[in-house]
This record gives structure tokens, C-alpha cells and sequence, in this order.
């Protein structure tokens, strides 16, 4: 919904002057989440609704059942949060109509590791993921890689499974292990609830996830006092003085009563615009053009910051650190790429 939110936004900027005297048109279909909906749902949007390109999943898992199709019927597909490499490259071969506007798991998972490290001088910590996500086992394998390159070590590991309410046992034997940080690379719905369990606990380690943790929920889910101490990468930060960013929130306030917008917003946002700005030096509606103008992207200046893309299709970008505080995120540091 954030993602769409996002797009609507980008829409309303974009068809106010067309792209060559022409509208773009919205066509949306909810994958409810589920692989299976989201391989059914991009076969519809391609053959029953002849689209030239399309924008979504939101996650990973969802994102990789999509790509075979994509490719098969050479139609643009644009993820603008699926952060699992093999989302455009796998074992070596490139989904050549395959794109993101997001960084890649590596990267995230990398960026955590030395925060935990390097700013916040941890040394044991350990991992809680959500063992049904592909985007959990992509961070968590980034950060263990990362964080002992780094002369620390991973304590405990625990897993669960998305939709799991009851945490406490796996959060009993974290805190036998008494790890000075957990990274919890989960979704909000799940993390809100862990987190909660765990202060109930007595568990007073930071913790610390990416940008699935990224919605207002998460507050509502946890609480305040919870989450302080808790931090997140994420792809931009409404707190980022840069004009562009500024603008994006104020027409975002504007369109949507005030509500600021997260981190998918701005990503949704800038998946049209990505794809818009494609067409238009396409010149085109034809899905091979556009997908050569989408390789071709250098430079392109949007919320999260510019796109340029390496040879995998994955942006080469920053990345931002967040932190909790009374249940508001605050803008802790700018991550560059290495």
C-alpha cells in the first residue's frame, strides 16, 4: 500500500504534462502477499491487460515468482524493494528485463554489520529471521559475513516463520546467550511483536533490521519505549535535508493529510519516475525499448538518491541509519556506497 501510495503520487506529477502528449495508465492487481498470487497476478497484467511494463512485488520472495514470466514474455518488470540479488542475477545469469530501485541485501546487511561493529562496538550478537523469507536469509547471511570479518561473532541463532505471534521461547534462549546485539532482518508485522516480547523479557540489547521494518505499524505494533534502541538501514529518510526530498515530503503531506511518507513511499515514488523518465527517452510504449532505455539510466536524480546502475540492473546508492526515539525515527548517518 506504501509502494502504492508512492506511484499514485508520481502519477498525478507525471500526467499533469504526459510523456509525448500521451497519460500513463494505472493498471493494479493485489498479490495478497503470496507467491502463487503474485505469478497469476503478473500473467493477467500481461496478457489479459497488455501493460508495457510493471511496477511490483514489494518483497522479495513475491518478486522472484514473477521474474521467470517477466523474461519469458520480454516485459519490464521493476522491483522497488526487492533486495535479493537473485532478483536480477542468479548463479551468474542476468534477468535482463528485470530492474530495482533499491539496493541489494549485501549491501544492507553489510552497512548493519558495521554500524553494529564500528559505531556501536559490539561485539557477540545474535540473529533472529523469518525463516519463509528470502529477504531475511539474504540480510542475515550479509551481516554474519560482514559482522565476523569484522572480529565478531554470532552467539545464538533463531528462526521463525511469517504470521507466528508467540516469540517467547526463541526470545528465552537469546537471552541465555546474553548477545550485546540482535539483528532482526524481518518485516514489521512480526518485528513489532518480537521486539515488544522481548523488552517484556528484560532483553535490553539493541536491535536492529532494514527496511522491512519501515512502516508506521511498527510503532502501533511494539510501542514506543520498546523500540528505543533500535535501529534500521533504510533507502532515504524523511529527516534528509536534500531539496528533493523535501519537496517529495511536502507533496506527499499534502496529497495524503499530513501523513509523512516511509521509506516504500518514496521508493514507490521513485519506481515511476525511474520507469517514466525510461519511456520517454524511449520514445516508446514498445517493453524492448523501454527496457534498453531502463539499462541505459545514468545519473537520474530521484528522492533516494541517483540512479545509476551496475551491471546486474541493481542501483549503485546510499543508504541511511535510522533510530527509534520515543517511537519516531531520527536520521542517525548517510551510508555510501564503498
Amino acid at each position: 500500500q506504501s509502494i502504492e501510495e508512492g506511484i499514485k503520487l508520481a502519477l498525478e506529477e507525471i500526467n499533469k504534462d504526459g510523456i509525448d502528449g500521451k497519460q500513463l495508465e494505472l493498471v493494479t492487481f493485489d498479490n495478497k502477499s503470496d507467491a502463487a498470487e503474485a505469478t497469476s497476478g503478473t500473467t493477467k497484467l500481461i496478457s489479459q491487460d497488455k501493460v508495457s511494463a510493471i511496477i511490483g512485488a514489494a518483497t522479495s520472495t513475491n518478486t522472484l515468482a514473477q521474474v521467470q514470466i517477466a523474461q519469458k514474455n520480454k516485459i519490464p518488470l521493476l522491483t522497488p524493494t526487492g533486495t535479493n540479488p537473485t532478483i536480477t542475477n542468479k548463479d551468474g545469469v542476468l534477468s535482463d528485463f528485470v530492474f530495482r530501485t533499491c539496493f541489494i541485501d549485501p549491501f544492507q546487511g553489510t552497512v548493519a554489520a558495521n554500524f553494529a561493529s564500528k559505531d556501536l562496538k559490539v561485539k557477540n550478537a545474535a540473529i533472529i529471521i523469518d525463516s519463509s523469507s528470502d529477504y531475511a536469509k539474504g540480510l542475515a547471511a550479509a551481516f554474519t559475513e560482514a559482522f565476523e570479518k569484522n572480529g565478531g561473532k554470532i552467539v545464538k541463532e533463531e528462526a521463525y516463520v511469517a504470521k507466528d505471534t508467540d516469540f517467547n521461547a526463541i526470545l528465552t534462549n537469546i537471552k541465555s546467550a546474553n548477545p550485546d546485539f540482535i539483528f532482526l532482518p524481518g518485516y514489521y508485522e512480526e518485528v513489532g511483536l518480537i521486539i515488544k516480547q522481548a523488552r517484556a523479557l528484560g532483553i535490553e540489547a539493541p536491535f536492529m533490521g532494514g527496511d522491512g521494518w519501515d512502516s508506521p505499524k511498527l510503532v502501533e505494533i511494539a510501542g514506543n519505549d520498546p523500540l528505543n534502541n533500535t535501529f534500521i538501514t533504510n533507502h532515504y529518510s524523511s529527516g534528509d535535508s536534500d531539496p528533493k526530498v523535501q519537496d517529495f515530503v511536502k507533496a506527499f503531506e499534502a496529497k495524503y493529510k499530513g501523513k509523512s511518507p516511509d521509506a516504500f513511499n518514496a521508493l514507490g515514488y521513485d519506481s515511476l519516475y525511474f520507469l517514466a523518465d525510461a519511456i520517454k527517452r524511449a520514445g516508446s510504449s514498445d517493453p524492448e525499448k523501454i527496457q534498453k532505455a531502463l539499462e541505459e539510466t545514468n545519473g537520474l536524480q530521484l528522492v533516494s538518491g541517483t540512479m545509476k546502475l551496475d551491471k546486474n540492473h541493481d542501483p549503485i546508492k546510499s543508504a541511511v541509519i535510522l533510530e527509534y526515539k520515543g517511537g519516531k525515527q531520527e536520521f542517525n548517518t548517510k551510508v555510501d556506497p564503498e
